[in-house]
């Protein structure tokens, strides 16, 4: 299997803890966390993934937002220059344990996040970063080589 994940849900999984949305929502990350951890490699998709599958269903979804398809650029190129590799929609692709501890360390340093710019979770994720990403769900050590 593979999981759909877009742009921005490349930075975003580095500092999940299990908030979010809704209880839906956190249930369906934990899903999609455990996959990625189990070594299941990913396709970069535009547009809704399956992060964002249990908000689809609401009345305004933010998956759609004008500004959500520029964080997706934004964080696909911040990651691809880090990974030193063009990861483009449709491509298939892993991160080893290694890449994650990488891009953990730039986002904590802020190398990465300019797609973080204007997000409701910045704070969050920020002291998340600060702690360390003690509490993670996405944990490095446990990501395949």
């Amino acid at each position: 299997m593979t999981v759909r994940i877009r742009g921005h849900h490349l930075l975003c999984m580095l500092t999940y803890v299990g908030k979010g949305y809704s209880e839906a929502f956190t249930k369906g990350y934990d899903k999609v966390v455990q996959r990625l951890s189990s070594g299941e490699d990913m396709l970069l998709v535009a547009g809704p993934d399956d992060i964002c599958q249990p908000l689809l269903a609401d009345p305004d979804p933010h998956c759609f937002r004008d500004t959500v398809p520029e964080r997706d650029r934004l964080a696909a190129n911040a990651v691809e220059t880090l990974i030193g590799r063009t990861i483009d929609v449709g491509e298939r692709f892993s991160l080893d344990a290694s890449t994650i501890k990488r891009m953990r360390e730039a986002f904590h340093a802020g190398t990465t996040r300019q797609a973080c710019n204007g997000c409701e979770w910045f704070d969050l994720c920020s002291s998340i970063a600060d702690s360390g990403f003690r509490e993670v769900r996405l944990d490095h050590r446990h990501a395949k080589a």
